[in-house]
């Protein structure tokens, strides 16, 4: 038995119960899906790749600036309006594509903060759209990050966004605590240490007040998460803190299941595999993974244009002869190419690292 028994849809972009009980299905199996960060078509394609190859299911994500990105850096973003675009052209590709590789794909965005909510309202309306035209969504989740903000503010503005998600049945992941380093404007690197650690009595109280509203939620809690990469010491993760946090909860609400929280796992690129792991075993069901990728994607065209320098510094000539043409050398789709297999490699080494490999 694997993940697709459970779906009811097993290729594409999945919503609703699915997504729930493919977040279910990964803690009762002790794995995690890697968040992937995408910003253009070559990503997606170099991502959905490796999920087909290693047989598991994948989340693909754009950020605010990743979906400006997909838009084209030439179009203004004056009131988000390239973010929505970008946002909107990303999901209608991967839904055209997705299913083409044959694997479940949840379809999210990432990190709204306070100051960018109307990306995240312009996207509500087109889910609404999409769902008043075909029963469902447009993307599968959203996620809402006011960990800057006042806990209480943070809450309640998350429920009234998961109120409107709800009638769709869409997933809303969010943020409590702080998730230090930078990653698309908000800047953490100067924060104090003890504020990328989340409180139990924060987990349950969101958990309580999201619960009325949909049981379609996931908290990113901070257990001393960075974004970027740091060397090996700098960065002090207490992933036993999740743990705690569900026999909080669990005791609090009387569950019968060890683990009654959906968490995420934010800024995971440069952490030990067994950090993953531990953190995977107390109900962590996505690993978010930017960074790295974005080294890997560049591995892969920096080492063909080293190699080929020769051979593409002109359009005619080359160690061949002064008349061999180098088309075949500079056409985007060799180069860039090389690109997505570097950046596929590294997400199905995430992959077998999160234990999602072999699990469709």
């Amino acid at each position: 038995m694997g993940v697709t028994d459970v779906l009811s849809k097993k290729a594409g972009v999945i919503y609703g119960d699915d997504v729930y009980k493919l977040f279910k299905y990964c803690q009762q199996h002790k794995f995690a899906i890697p968040a992937i960060n995408v910003t253009s078509s070559s990503t997606v394609v170099a991502a959905l790749e490796a999920a087909r190859d290693k047989k598991s299911p994948i989340v693909l994500q754009t950020s605010q600036g990743g979906a400006a990105y997909f838009a084209g850096k030439g179009v203004d973003n004056k009131d988000q309006k390239a973010s929505i675009a970008g946002a909107i052209a990303a999901a209608h590709y991967i839904r055209a594509i997705a299913p083409a590789y044959g694997v479940p794909v949840v379809l999210h965005t990432d990190h709204c903060a306070k100051k960018l909510l109307p990306w995240l309202d312009g996207m509500l309306d087109a889910d609404e759209a999409w769902f008043k035209l075909h029963g469902e969504p447009l993307w599968s989740s959203h996620m809402i990050d006011l960990s800057e903000e006042d806990v209480d503010y943070n809450i309640e503005t998350t429920a009234k966004y998961l109120e409107r998600a709800a009638p769709m049945k869409q997933w809303l992941e969010m943020e409590i605590g702080i998730t230090g380093g930078e990653e698309d404007g908000v800047n953490n690197e100067d924060v104090d240490n003890n504020s990328l650690y989340t409180q139990p009595e924060d987990i349950l109280n969101i958990h309580n007040r999201l619960s009325k509203v949909s049981p379609f939620f996931s908290i990113a809690a901070g257990f001393g998460n960075v974004h970027g990469v740091y060397k090996p010491g700098n960065v002090k993760l207490h992933p036993e803190l999740l743990s705690k946090h569900q026999q909080h909860v669990k005791a609090a609400i009387k569950a019968s299941d060890d683990k009654p929280v959906f968490f995420v796992f934010h800024g995971g690129s440069g952490s030990s595999k067994e950090e993953f792991k531990e953190a995977i075993s107390y109900g962590v069901v996505k690993v978010n993974l930017d960074t790295d990728l974005q080294w890997a994607y560049l591995l892969g065209i920096r080492d063909y244009v080293l190699n080929k320098k020769d051979y593409i510094m002109t359009q005619v000539g080359n160690p061949d002869g002064a008349d061999k043409p180098n088309k075949k050398f500079y056409d985007p789709r060799v180069w860039v190419r090389e690109g997505e297999k570097t950046m596929s490699t590294r997400v199905q080494e995430a992959l077998v690292d999160f234990n999602a490999a072999g699990q469709l």
